[in-house]
């Protein structure tokens, strides 16, 4: 289809010759079986963790980790503004709006790269991600601690903690999703690694902002990560079937 007149850019510069401009190669799969033997080591620390928190078995590790972070007879936190902000901009990453953003920038970029197969199943993971997490949360009906003063407003119950939950599935999933551009393990682990790294981050700084347990954000990672996982290979299937029908090309012609 050609494009109309008044979509045309001109360029103040001479553009790039076609023969010079290289798209990565697409379409690598992430190795189901490791993705769920991941799943299975993961699902087994989540559920070790619900065990040890409806046996009361996480008092001492808990109020550990409240009082990591805060100092003095008023419990205030430590390392001034500073640190604090930076605590709170990370958390942020992790909460319903921002995060819903980032999945649908996330899933139009895959759009654009042609990747229908992984757009679907990014959104098909956080979809039936965050209904999981709200099954547990509602199963465990934890209370939220109220060891130290909350430094940011939360409601709901506490167990897992759906920040913890949401970042893990959020990121890996992303990072699964955009693992497929490359053949090399190393570039594969390290965007997996890395999204890892920044979903824990997210999960502690709600036991440094004092509304989650640490025993809350542990199960809740585990869980969120464990569950991408298990969405990258059993979900794959499905996601391709839907990408590959007219509404998954309609999609896609829509973002060319």
């Amino acid at each position: 289809m050609e494009a109309k007149q008044s979509d045309i850019v001109t360029p103040e510069e001479p553009p790039l010759p076609a023969e010079d401009v290289r798209l990565p190669e697409r379409g690598f799969t992430v190795n189901r079986t490791k993705a769920l033997v991941a799943a299975g080591v993961l699902w087994a620390g989540w559920a070790a963790m619900v065990y040890f928190v409806t046996h009361s078995v996480t008092g001492g590790f808990d109020d550990w980790g409240l009082h990591l972070y805060r100092t003095g007879p008023d419990l205030h936190p430590r390392g001034g503004m500073l640190i604090h902000e930076a605590v709170r901009d990370t958390t942020a990453l992790g909460g319903v709006f921002l995060s819903t953003l980032i999945v649908i920038g996330a899933a139009v970029a895959l759009l654009f790269l042609r990747l229908r197969r992984e757009a679907f199943l990014l959104v098909a993971t956080v979809f039936f991600g965050w209904m999981l997490n709200n099954l547990m949360k509602w199963l465990i009906g934890r209370e939220r601690p109220l060891i130290v003063p909350h430094l940011t407003e939360a409601g709901g119950n506490s167990f897992p903690s759906g920040h913890s939950f949401a970042s893990a599935m959020i990121y890996i999933g992303m990072a699964l999703a955009f693992a497929s551009l490359s053949k090399r393990h190393s570039v594969r682990y390290t965007l997996i690694g890395c999204a890892m790294v920044l979903s824990a981050m997210i999960a502690w700084s709600r036991v440094m902002l004092g509304v989650h347990f640490p025993s809350d954000v542990t199960a809740g990672w585990m869980g969120g990560a464990a569950w991408a996982f298990t969405a990258a290979a059993l979900l794959y299937q499905p996601a391709k079937a839907a990408a590959d029908s007219e509404v998954g090309h309609k999609l896609e012609e829509a973002t060319h």
